[in-house]
């Protein structure tokens, strides 16, 4: 009688499989390069926050870690960085809504519609994204002026100005992350409510616009993230005393650095932090990724 020993014990392929323990390379990899990533992605953000806890009273290079913790700088934020910071919810929060506004319909007619040129009209709401933001900032400039020369209404550093410019780039998200969500959607629940007496309108607003709401909520917050953090487009569109927050903050580091920059900046951390979260007990990151990930 032969008596097989774990080391005489084939492996299925044919090989001999030898006792002893095996590390798991395979998991450690995996985690070791998550762990990189998020220590890379976030020590920016801890440095800020930590720098602005600093109580120094005077300092032109940033802090960190932080010597004695204080709240002093955040008391020390200027008014233009309040007064540009509401400019900059706002423009984004308008940029967002009306992207969605334009975005909808638009990916609705190129998903639904077999209009002659299709890929052209695709090719035109994707190319935003394609264009350099210096570029588009140049190219409104430019029209403004145009447009003001031939009609005498210059809008370059006003509310409308910016928005317009925003909205240059906030749609092809929309358009983007609606359209990816369409190409899955099922057309037999639109074909039954239809079949029971409902409208067109109706059928939209009851059964399509539900549907799609999970590309609409990422498209929109892209759409309100790109504009509340741009800078090509809003140092060409802005005027001086009316100027975006990202803005404020760079011309704040560029000539004269404070720390209360390092407050601001820590305060607009944590209401996106605060934003990702709301954006998660609504709809849920996950749907969010999987809408923006077949864009």
């Amino acid at each position: 009688m032969t008596i097989s020993t774990p080391a005489a014990t084939s492996a299925p392929n044919g090989a001999r499989r030898r006792p002893g323990f095996h590390f798991p390379t395979g998991k450690v990899s995996f985690y070791g390069f998550c762990s990189l990533s998020y220590i890379f992605l976030l020590s920016p953000l801890v440095v800020v926050v930590g720098a602005s806890l600093h109580r120094g009273t005077r300092y032109t290079v940033v802090k960190f870690p932080p010597e004695d913790l204080s709240l002093y700088w955040y008391t020390q934020i200027p008014d233009a960085h309040w007064e540009a910071l509401t400019l900059s919810f706002g423009l984004a929060f308008m940029a967002s809504m009306l992207a969605c506004v334009v975005g909808i319909p638009a990916a609705l007619g190129l998903v639904r519609s077999n209009i002659p040129l299709k890929g052209l009209f695709s090719s035109i709401f994707r190319a935003p994204l394609q264009i350099p933001s210096i570029v588009t900032g140049v190219a409104f400039l430019q029209m403004y002026y145009l447009f003001g020369d031939l009609t005498g209404l210059y809008v370059n550093g006003t509310f409308a100005g910016l928005l317009l410019g925003h909205l240059f780039v906030g749609i092809p998200y929309v358009v983007g992350t609606v359209g990816a969500v369409l190409q899955r959607f099922d057309t037999r629940l639109e074909e039954a409510a239809q079949s029971l007496g409902a409208g067109r309108i109706t059928t939209f607003r009851r059964v399509t616009l539900p549907v799609i709401m999970p590309g609409v909520y990422a498209g929109g917050l892209y759409a309100f993230m790109v504009s509340f953090g741009d800078v090509p487009i809003s140092i060409f569109l802005s005027a001086p005393g009316f100027v975006t927050f990202p803005v404020e903050l760079f011309y704040g580091m560029e000539n004269d650095f404070n720390p209360s920059v390092l407050a601001s900046s820590t305060l607009v951390i944590l209401f996106s932090l605060g934003l990702l979260l709301l954006m998660q007990r609504i709809v849920g990151l996950e749907n969010l990724l999987r809408s923006g990930g077949g864009s």
